[in-house]
């Protein structure tokens, strides 16, 4: 398929996961993607997989000088953007009582500020017929022991996404939600851990975690024409783990 064909798109948190996964479909299916994230091992092992229609600005969503040079860098060279997916999160497992200033500020500066700018420094690249795309996740309706910071953060996106569908209201550009569940990333294995993960996997009525790339298959969808009048949604990707 070639939905994506001339397009320009940035993914931040691009060097793996779920990143990685959806920058291989929108490759596949013909755009130049710029790869966005804090470790450049990841992001150069992440461009040896994608090849020439892919290039990488290592940098943090939390600093907003790295946001100005990620896109300083799309408008040399290539005049516009057309896709965003606002992708970068983190997170940390603390029970109510055990919670820190410091985690909640690493979460919130990531997942919510960070997002933010992400998105409203890319706005003066965008033109009608452009596509946010925000990483949610089912955590974000979903109660979760231990996660609920991260919970919150992923909550927060959800209600951005609903007022900046009405800000843009005009502009032809549409923003979405992207919400998956268990899937095999890096850093759900890492904070998770793989029996909690594969779990709760089993625990979704599929029966099993999700891979970046089937989330990324999503991704694609939402970043073309064929989702033309969606905005202000969120779509599911995670084995029915929040439907049921």
């Amino acid at each position: 398929m070639s939905r994506l064909q001339g397009k320009t798109a940035v993914m931040t948190g691009g060097g793996s996961g779920i990143g990685l996964g959806a920058a291989k479909r929108f490759v596949e299916e013909g755009a130049f993607v710029y790869l966005f994230g804090r470790r450049q091992d990841a992001l150069d092992d992440a461009l040896a997989q994608l090849g020439s229609s892919a290039r990488a600005v290592q940098g943090s969503v939390a600093d907003p000088a790295d946001l100005d040079r990620l896109y300083q860098a799309v408008k040399d060279e290539r005049g516009s953007l057309d896709i965003v997916f606002a992708n970068a999160g983190t997170g940390n497992l603390a029970p109510l009582g055990e919670i820190t200033s410091e985690q909640f500020d690493e979460t919130f500066n990531v997942n919510v500020k960070g997002l933010l700018f992400t998105v409203q420094k890319a706005l003066p690249l965008m033109a009608a017929g452009g596509s946010i795309i925000l990483t949610g996740s089912s955590a974000g309706v979903m109660g979760a022991p231990q996660f609920s910071v991260y919970s919150a953060s992923k909550a927060a996106i959800r209600n951005l996404a609903r007022s900046w569908a009405l800000d843009l209201r005009g502009t032809g550009i549409r923003v979405n939600v992207l919400s998956p569940g268990p899937t095999k990333t890096e850093l759900a294995l890492q904070v998770v851990g793989e029996d909690a993960m594969m779990e709760l996997g089993a625990s979704t009525p599929l029966g099993r975690i999700g891979d970046p790339s089937e989330t990324g298959a999503v991704a694609a969808f939402l970043a073309s024409a064929d989702s033309s009048f969606m905005t202000g949604g969120e779509i599911f990707v995670d084995g029915g783990l929040a439907q049921v």
